[in-house]
This record gives structure tokens, C-alpha cells and sequence, in this order.
């Protein structure tokens, strides 16, 4: 077989997407950076949108070595028995489905699992958590979570677990991260540990308590910032694309 026909399983990934209205019609949309950033690591990412047929999940992680699970709209509280907050906005049902389905899935499977802002959320949902739905008026916070400045601005510090993935992956225990995001992990879901959080007491990483299950997740945007002096967030994508080779 040709090099160009050789099958690329062990470095394709899935990578969650959401859909918005354009004009008269509406398109599938994810921030580029996470395209950037996974390839910079040595992967290729193979979008995955909302999907009529959530069942699909099974056919979508047989062609893909690990999930990645991005940032995006919020997420529909009834999912975690909770009446909507009245600042809970975009919310997706086709998307909160799918990526429901590709946890679950994921989970049975042991695909490793990278989750990232809105997908440190599904993540725990799907695994029977819940979340903060507005920080703002639900917690005593001095720190802008929902920042307004640049993308690859960093504007709060977190506290990194020293024995975590996530303490590996950037080779350190205290960082300052870009933060982009009105909810948050409340209830943490069974089977998973919280590894990261801000000075707030906000969570800002868990990852699975199970030894088979290799999942990294955290609540800033690493892929924007791969071009930082610091090579923190570059980190977190290796430790990912490394655990797909092994």
C-alpha cells in the first residue's frame, strides 16, 4: 500500500463543532485555532457537527484515536435537572446531544478524551454533573472569567494539581490562563477528579479518576494560545497527541 493510502487512525481526531444561523441559511463553525493547534501537535482533526442521529457516535470514534470536545454555546440545564438561568444563552439540543453520545461512547471505550471550555461542561454533564450557569450572579468572584480582552490575553492565575495530567502536560503548578466562559463545573461528576481551579475556587480541570480512561479537561482556551512565549498550553496538545501514539 502507498504512503498516501496508509490508513491515519492513530493520529485522526475528532474534533466537536457547533452550528449558527448565517443569513438565509446556517453553517458549521469552529474557531480555527483548534485546527492550528492540533496539527501543530502532529494531528488531524476531522470535524465533527451536530448530528441528526446522535447513534452515529459509535461510527464517528471507529475511524479516530481520541475526542476533543470544544468551546461553544451554553449548555441546556435541563440536562442536569435544573430550570434555566435566564442568562443561559445558545443553547444547542442536536449539539448537547452528540456530544453526550460521544462521552458516553468514549467512556465504554477508553478513547482519549481532550475537553476544552464548553467541553469540560458537556464532559461533566454527560457524566451526571452539573454546572454553575452564571458565575456572575451565582458565585462571590472578583475575577473576570468572561473576559473581554484579546483571545490570547492571559488574565487570571490557576492552581494545577501537582500529580494531574494537566501538572505534567505544562510542567508546572501555578499558570496564568485566557478565560472565555459564564459557567462552570459545580457538582463534579462521579469518576471524575478536579485538578485545577482559580483563586476563586472555580474549576478549571478534571480529569478521570479511572486508570483505563485517559481524559484532560480544562476551562480556559488553550488553542489560542500556542504562539505564547510560555509553553504551557503547547504542552496540554503534546501530552494529548503523545497519549495517542503510545
Amino acid at each position: 500500500m502507498s504512503s498516501a493510502r496508509k490508513p491515519v487512525r492513530a493520529c485522526t481526531v475528532a474534533v466537536t463543532a457547533g452550528i449558527r444561523p448565517d443569513g438565509d441559511t446556517s453553517r458549521v463553525r469552529l474557531t480555527a485555532a483548534y485546527v492550528t493547534a492540533l496539527e501543530n501537535a502532529g494531528l488531524i482533526p476531522l470535524i465533527v457537527p451536530p448530528l441528526t442521529s446522535p447513534d452515529a457516535a459509535a461510527a464517528v470514534l471507529d475511524s479516530v484515536a481520541g475526542l476533543v470536545l470544544t468551546g461553544g454555546g451554553d449548555i441546556d440545564p435541563a440536562l442536569y435537572g435544573e430550570k434555566r438561568h435566564e442568562k443561559v444563552h445558545s443553547i444547542s439540543a442536536a449539539r448537547d446531544a452528540t456530544e453526550v453520545a460521544l462521552i458516553k461512547e468514549a467512556q465504554e471505550r477508553g478513547t482519549p478524551v481532550f475537553a476544552i471550555c464548553r467541553g469540560i461542561q458537556i464532559l461533566n454533564v454527560a457524566l451526571g454533573g452539573t454546572l454553575v450557569q452564571d458565575i456572575p450572579s451565582q458565585c462571590e468572584t472578583d475575577i473576570a472569567h468572561d473576559d473581554e480582552s484579546a483571545r490570547n490575553s492571559r488574565t487570571h492565575e490557576i492552581a494545577v494539581e501537582p500529580d494531574s495530567l494537566i501538572a505534567k502536560a505544562v510542567g508546572a503548578e501555578h499558570l496564568t490562563v485566557n478565560s472565555f466562559h459564564h459557567q462552570s463545573v459545580k457538582r463534579v461528576a462521579d469518576g471524575m477528579r478536579v485538578t485545577a481551579r482559580s483563586p476563586d475556587g472555580i474549576i478549571e480541570g478534571l480529569e478521570s479518576t479511572d486508570d483505563s480512561w485517559w481524559v484532560m479537561a480544562v476551562q480556559w482556551h488553550p488553542e489560542e494560545m500556542t504562539d505564547s512565549t510560555e509553553p504551557w498550553d503547547r504542552g496540554l496538545f503534546k501530552a494529548f497527541a503523545r497519549k495517542l501514539e503510545a
